[in-house]
């Protein structure tokens, strides 16, 4: 099969997305090999923003917290809340919403993983010098 040649000068390997989701498949197979009590990265997320918050969050804000979706959000509340890690309450002020904030088994997690959190972030960025880490970094938040 010969290249169309308006595509010859274009490298998959040299492409941000696809390095991207590489990264990303790396950084997912060192969490999911170092991680205890069965989070993932989202549900991990979750709860740390949930135990950073000042008081209670709405589910709506939580999702923007995170950056999910309100169908994600939805499922992964839901998940947490069936394992005791979070609970929902009716908002005093406006029945139809619902806060919600970490329970003690939460805190409790997420104190037991954040020594293996910081490590999972030490193995994905080790192949670089602290200079790249912080580059990297401050790169990152400048596509978001």
């Amino acid at each position: 099969m010969t290249i169309p040649p308006d595509d010859e000068d274009y490298v998959l390997d040299d492409q941000v997305g696809f390095l991207l989701r590489l990264a990303y498949q790396r950084h997912m197979a060192i969490f999911t090999g170092r991680i205890s009590g069965g989070l993932t990265p989202t549900q991990f997320s979750t709860l740390f923003r949930l135990r950073e918050a000042p008081g209670p969050v709405s589910q709506n804000a939580l999702g923007r917290l995170v950056g999910m979706d309100a169908a994600t959000t939805k499922g992964v509340v839901a998940r947490l809340i069936a394992r005791g890690l979070i609970r929902m309450e009716k908002d005093e002020e406006d029945r139809r919403r619902h806060n919600l904030s970490t329970t003690q088994e939460g805190r409790k997690l997420l104190d037991d993983v954040m020594p293996q959190v910081r490590g999972i972030t030490e193995a994905t960025l080790a192949p670089l010098t602290p200079a790249e880490r912080a580059t990297l970094v401050k790169l990152l938040k400048r596509l978001i």
